[in-house]
């Protein structure tokens, strides 16, 4: 059985949340370029085929992706930061 090391887990714990943070971040800003490309229909002036589509996730969907990625990543650094306190403990007691 492999254990990882509690620093590499909240590690790879915080780059999760980041990724999900820059999936639901990119969804919103493309929800938005799909809303004003809607918009733009009516002006002739701008193309609206220069605009990415937006996911099938909502508005919503994606607001709430945001928060559990902070939350995820709030826990992961309460991991990191035991982690070390502990690291540093057995540190002190050893030398």
């Amino acid at each position: 059985m492999n254990i990882q090391s509690p620093f590499s887990a909240g590690l790879q714990g915080y780059q999760r949340a980041a990724d999900s943070v820059t999936d639901a971040s990119l969804n919103i800003s493309r929800a938005n370029v799909n809303t004003l490309a809607n918009e733009s229909q009516a002006r002739p002036e701008v193309n609206p085929d220069q605009f990415v589509d937006a996911s099938k996730k909502t508005m919503t969907d994606n607001l709430v992706q945001l928060k559990e990625a902070e939350l995820h990543a709030q826990a992961n650094v309460k991991s990191i930061k035991t982690a070390d306190g502990m690291l540093g403990t057995l540190i002190d007691i050893r030398v």
